[in-house]
């Protein structure tokens, strides 16, 4: 009997993937495990030099094609050009790892008590952490659509878009310099990528678009050791999760392995949400 080579199942060799928000802390992680299982990168950021830095840097380490795109997840011209310069260099997109996110110019805005927030510093994040989530899966969805050969969308959201933060664990707490919080903003727009991947998942299903939800718990990356511990408590497994611990499930989710799962919550949270 031949065998059925399960791992070939993960294989992303000819595929291409576009993250955005490839220079952030999950970002670069997620780029570099997609470059290692074959596919070609197209790594999307705010900051032109340092995206088409690291893309050189992944196609050396990695032997695959890689491209550094600058883009404003916000701007609708913006998008449209990103995705025109990655099917112009690639031909095709097959996986989108739509990561962007924002946490505001202003941390002092952003980290706001709830009763003092103004509604220009909530259209700021809600601008990237949702309309950007909704203009990236627009844009290359049709494309995917085009193309006619199915393909696979992965939405990042958070811990804090299916339960609400504790705050007791913020006393003390800081991050950047700065006393922090989970601002309301925060978890709204992550709640909205939740709801949106579902709806996608659905309205792309008869061309073989599939649409999953990854939703990291905390990450270390930081954080004072008040805050460290304090979170860590509230988790089962009693610490924070590191970056590439997120790397699998998104390769699972780029891959065929995955090719009956869609309008899925990948929760990847230590145990943190069974309680």
């Amino acid at each position: 009997m031949k065998p059925y080579l399960f791992k070939n199942l993960f294989d992303l060799q000819g595929k291409t993937a576009v993250v955005t928000g490839g220079l952030g802390i999950l970002g670069k992680r997620i780029c570099q495990g997609l470059a290692e299982f074959g596919a070609n990168v197209v790594v999307v950021d705010l900051h032109e030099n340092d995206a088409i830095a690291f893309a050189e840097e992944l196609a050396d380490v990695h032997g695959v094609k890689c491209l550094g795109v600058q883009c404003d997840v916000s701007s609708t011209e913006s998008v449209k050009e990103m995705v025109e310069k990655a099917v112009s260099t690639f031909g095709e997109i097959n996986i989108l790892h739509n990561n962007a996110a924002s946490k505001s110019s202003d941390l002092d805005a952003f980290f706001a008590p709830f009763e003092e927030y103004t509604l220009d510093q909530w259209r700021e994040i809600m601008a990237v952490n949702i309309d950007g989530m909704f203009l990236v899966a627009q844009s290359i969805g049709k494309q995917m659509v085009l193309q006619g050969k199915g393909g696979s969308i992965i939405q990042t959201a958070s811990i804090y878009g299916i339960v609400a933060p504790d705050n007791r664990i913020y006393e003390g707490s800081y991050y950047l310099g700065k006393q922090i919080n989970t601002p309301a903003v925060y978890s709204a727009s992550k709640a909205s990528v939740v709801g949106l991947t579902k709806y996608l998942s659905s309205y792309w299903a008869s061309h073989g678009i599939r649409v999953n939800t990854l939703i990291p718990g905390g990450i270390q990356s930081g954080q004072n050791e008040t805050f460290i511990t304090k979170y860590s408590n509230r988790v089962p497994l009693g610490r924070m999760g590191r970056p590439e611990e997120i790397v699998g499930a998104v390769i699972y989710l780029a891959s065929d392995a995955s090719s009956y799962v869609t309008g899925q919550q990948f929760v990847i949270d230590g145990g943190l949400s069974v309680w």
